[in-house]
């Protein structure tokens, strides 16, 4: 297998990584106003991602790394035209990890809400931005024979990307969803559970509309493979909640949207930014990627640093494994 092929592969491996584990990140934020009656609830809601959080944004950190390191002229194209999206992105996680560390700095009600609404505005927009990142990189945007895009933000507002954006934010949610419904006890884990499973019913019916109309734009075999076990995953994962499963639960919207991701990468290969100006302007794994050189010795690197990260990250989450539930919070 060629070396661009691998880093095509490790990229999309890591944005994966990223929307499985920051996804649900987005979905406990945008429900903090919805799960979280009160200032204890809420508390609760953010403890469940308190140790967490951070370290799952270094998968999308990696991403882009990756992304730079291995396909520069993918990672310049991208960054320039996508600018404005990109950039809410940026300023929305920046927003919302201040939030995280100085809500509680003072005990003011008024001080706490407004941090509240910066968390559920700061896990919003990447979950909706996200979806139309990809969709219009799954698309295509106008490119010249230079590589550089042509058009506006406008064109990437177009209703096949909002309608990416609206399932990502709604598959965050019902993930999020799950999520807190694995991680808490008592009531707050039994409203979790019934929203996961009221929410997944709209969240099937845009993941279906969505990658039903990816299919229909760039497909393959393996895409087509993956959409449908992508959604046999969601379905499996809200049965699971049904019966009050909240483990396979997790595992089923996880897996799902693994698969979503995997359905996206696949249908792009081998182009990494489809032009639909310039056909000389769409970028490949082969006219987008770094020296080979280059590539080979960020394999050994990836082959020597990734165990230990997993492994790290996998520690954090054995350690932070228990339910929590009001009863841990202190009134104060």
């Amino acid at each position: 297998m060629e070396l661009t092929t691998i880093w095509f592969l490790l990229v999309a491996v890591l944005f994966t990584g990223y929307f499985i584990l920051e996804g649900f990140d987005f979905g406990v934020g945008m429900l903090l106003p919805v799960l979280g009656r009160d200032d204890r609830e809420r508390r609760v809601l953010i403890n469940t991602i308190g140790p967490v959080w951070d370290g799952n944004e270094v998968w999308l950190i990696t991403a882009g790394g990756a992304m730079f390191a291995a396909f520069p002229e993918w990672y310049a194209t991208l960054f320039s035209g996508f600018y404005l999206p990109l950039l809410l992105i940026l300023l929305a996680l920046i927003i919302r990890g201040v939030a995280f560390e100085y809500r509680h700095k003072r005990p003011e009600h008024t001080w706490k809400r407004r941090w509240d609404t910066a968390i559920f505005v700061g896990s919003l927009l990447p979950a909706v931005l996200w979806g139309v990142a990809f969709a219009n990189i799954l698309r295509g945007v106008p490119l010249d024979a230079d590589h550089e895009y042509t058009a506006g933000l406008l064109n990437l507002l177009n209703p096949y990307a909002l309608l990416g954006g609206a399932t990502t934010a709604a598959l965050f949610l019902t993930h999020g969803a799950v999520f807190i419904a694995l991680k808490t006890v008592g009531d707050i884990r039994h409203r979790a559970r019934a929203l996961a499973v009221r929410l997944g019913v709209g969240t099937a019916a845009l993941a279906v509309a969505f990658l039903g109309w990816t299919l229909t734009i760039r497909s393959s075999t393996a895409a087509v493979a993956l959409a449908v076990a992508a959604a046999i995953a969601l379905l499996a994962g809200l049965a699971a909640a049904h019966r009050r499963r909240e483990g396979w639960a997790f595992t089923g919207t996880a897996v799902a949207i693994a698969l979503a991701v995997a359905t996206l990468f696949a249908a792009l290969f081998p182009n990494v930014l489809p032009s639909t100006g310039d056909p000389a302007g769409t970028l490949t794994t082969v006219n987008a990627a770094s020296t080979p050189y280059t590539l080979k010795i960020m394999t050994w690197v990836a082959v020597i640093f990734t165990p230990i990260v997993l492994a790290y990250q996998g520690w954090t989450y054995w350690v932070f494994r228990k339910r929590i539930g009001v009863a841990h919070i202190p009134q104060h």
